[in-house]
């Protein structure tokens, strides 16, 4: 049986991004540090998706923001994070995610004594969508 061809889009792969195996990972993505003392390495960026793992230390806490195209699904690889979304709190632990549609005003922090690192999924991407309360 054939395998059926997957049109291609118009984002950049891994490869034409300059990663000589077309893999993307934290040692080759754009990196970038934000709040305190977190770290971000852009996975997938893109015009139509953004694609980020961050690292958050114990203790910190993102701006409370919202985005008024962007919808995020925050994805926990490791650790456990608490979002605070539209006044309802959620403990979101590694291995499963939360969703935060568009206009929803939200806030992660990371209330426990070790890191966290989570995937930040946005469409459209949020960068120059997102504002703070």
């Amino acid at each position: 049986m054939a395998k059926e061809k997957i049109p291609t889009s118009r984002a950049k792969t891994g490869r034409e991004m300059g990663h000589p195996t077309g893999s993307v990972h934290r040692g080759n993505a754009e990196h970038y540090s934000w709040g305190d003392d977190c770290d971000g390495w852009h996975l997938v960026k893109d015009a139509q998706l953004s694609v980020i793992e961050e690292m958050m230390p114990p203790g910190a806490a993102e701006v409370r923001h919202h985005h008024e195209k962007a919808q995020q699904f925050f994805y926990v690889l490791a650790g456990e994070v608490l979002m605070e979304m539209e006044g309802e709190t959620a403990l979101v632990s590694a291995g499963s995610g939360i969703r935060v549609l568009p206009g929803s005003r939200h806030q992660i922090r990371n209330p426990a004594s070790t890191p966290a690192r989570f995937l930040v999924i946005s469409q459209p991407p949020s960068q120059d969508d997102r504002f703070n309360e």
